[in-house]
């Protein structure tokens, strides 16, 4: 049997803009580049951005604006969803995917809202993530959005990518990232981070298809693939050699 020994970390080096004057440069500039970046989600109240976040797990949230104005039309309060038929929330939010556990998660968390905070949020993530269906990236969404406390940074899967690539940190686990990040970054920042993150990771930092030829963040950043993916963005004869070998 072969052996494999613990993952060596002692001698990893850390990322190259691992260091809190990196990250002021880099989020200055985003800041800059996307000043109008914030929470896609549509929400009135705190508990309405609650109930939408759960709902985005797996789902834009497009999708998910799509459906809430019907969710939030016949469920208005934490109460009056904590009483929902099961079949019936299923069939509102069906199309946001996961549809079955969702609606569980929805409707315990409304009871437990009821229950145990007389149907109003609680503003601690200790509290929080307590909740049925919620854990630390929907917390640090409420709390820092609904309510201005910057508890912790959300890490969804843009920021876990942008993050990375960026060289602010190396890691795939996003409690671990988040821990990196708040090392980095003043908490008076933090739901901020997210925001900016998030923004370039759609306008910009594309998952498949990145934009490096016009990122601002292109000569700081420390993806090894953004020369490549440059030179596709500008010169019309690579991008053509680059479908032309994808098609076979």
């Amino acid at each position: 049997m072969r052996k494999t020994g613990k993952r060596r970390t002692a001698n990893r080096r850390p990322p190259p803009n691992a260091k809190p004057s990196a990250a002021k440069k880099i989020l200055d500039i985003l800041e800059a580049t996307h000043p109008e970046a914030e929470c896609a989600l549509l929400y009135r109240n705190p508990y309405e951005l609650l109930m939408a976040t759960i709902l985005s797990a797996q789902c834009t949230d497009r999708r998910v604006n799509e459906v809430t104005p019907v969710l939030f039309a016949r469920y208005a309060t934490p109460a009056a969803l904590a009483g929902a038929d099961s079949a019936e929330l299923e069939g509102i939010i069906r199309s946001t995917g996961f549809f079955r556990a969702k609606a569980k998660s929805l409707i315990g968390c409304a009871r437990s809202l009821v229950e145990t905070h007389e149907g109003e949020l609680p503003r601690s993530i200790e509290a929080l993530v307590k909740l049925p269906g919620i854990g630390r990236k929907t917390a640090n969404v409420v709390l820092g959005h609904a309510f201005g406390i910057n508890e912790g940074i959300a890490v969804d899967t843009h920021v876990l990518r942008v993050a990375n690539r960026l060289g602010l940190v190396s890691d795939d686990d996003p409690v671990r990232i988040e821990a990196a990040l708040m090392r980095l970054i003043p908490s008076e920042r933090w739901t901020r981070t997210t925001d900016l993150l998030i923004f370039h990771g759609r306008k910009i930092c594309d998952a498949r298809r990145p934009a490096c030829g016009r990122c601002p963040l292109f000569k700081i950043c420390a993806w090894p693939e953004k020369q490549a993916h440059a030179v596709l963005e500008t010169q019309p004869a690579a991008r053509a050699a680059a479908r032309s070998r994808g098609a076979r």
